[in-house]
């Protein structure tokens, strides 16, 4: 790995320390618990549709001058995928220039600039590839001016990994990602748009020597109320409909079979 890209990741891996000793002191906070179903899920070099089960832990929270974001997905796959159980975590903590520096920076669309810093954590137990993801994200965002939250960012990402027959750990091209997520509500109806959909480039050679692809992967889900009008209180339990569309799926080319995925999903979550 080169020596810059060992600086870079430990100045990530310094602020993020610094940033969540700040954000100890939260001005607001919800954690969830989720659970998805899906029947259609692909892997790469993987033909058949494979059936998961996904628990989730979500985090989300703001302070004076920022807003982290964590989610940890455990995934239990069929036997068409090995029976695999894998554990992927996401981290992403995103501070307000305007906030920061005491200043106004909203203009046109945009209600604020950020900066954003994080990672991403996988390991599986499959037989075949076996990740071992490890990355580190960093770049700027813009906050923009709607009704709940979308934010655009473009990071810069430090990934590597070490799966099966691979003896030491393997540091991919640096490359970039353009990021959007949105929690956005459908007024007062109780209906909700909430997703993420990220175009990466290609990251150079994978660790067996193969091209790489640009990755499209889009994740959205139309979310319901469904505790409001049990009486539980405002977004306590909430269920809905989920698509996710991955193109060349981890980098994959097009001509390596599920390397694309089109996979509906159910959803349910309960927010405390």
């Amino acid at each position: 790995m080169h020596h810059t890209s060992l600086r870079i990741q430990g100045a990530i891996a310094a602020g993020l320390l610094v940033a969540s000793g700040a954000a100890a002191a939260a001005d607001w906070a919800d954690n969830s618990i989720g659970y998805r179903y899906g029947t259609r899920f692909a892997e790469p070099y993987n033909s058949q549709d494979i059936t998961k089960n996904i628990i989730n832990f979500t985090h989300s929270s703001g302070y004076k001058y920022g807003t982290n974001f964590l989610n940890v997905d455990l995934l239990m796959s069929d036997n068409k995928d090995d029976n695999a159980q894998e554990a992927y975590i996401t981290y992403r903590h995103t501070l307000d220039i305007g906030k920061i520096a005491g200043r106004d920076l909203s203009f046109g669309p945009a209600r604020g600039v950020g900066f954003t810093l994080g990672f991403d954590w996988n390991t599986k137990n499959d037989n075949s590839y076996a990740s071992k993801k490890r990355m580190w994200v960093v770049g700027p965002t813009l906050m923009m001016d709607v009704p709940g939250f979308l934010n655009i960012s473009l990071l810069a990402l430090f990934e590597s990994n070490q799966p099966k027959g691979v003896s030491s750990r393997y540091s991919y091209d640096t490359h970039p990602m353009l990021n959007l997520a949105w929690g956005i509500p459908f007024g007062g109806s109780g209906f909700a748009f909430e997703g993420y959909l990220n175009y990466i480039a290609s990251k150079g050679k994978n660790e067996f020597g193969g091209p790489t692809a640009p990755e499209l992967n889009f994740d959205g889900q139309i979310m319901y109320d469904l505790g409001n009008t049990m009486g539980m209180g405002k977004n306590t339990l909430r269920l809905g409909l989920e698509y996710q569309y991955w193109r060349n799926k981890f980098g994959n080319p097009s001509n390596v079979p599920g390397s694309l995925a089109k996979t509906p999903m159910v959803r349910l979550e309960y927010h405390f």
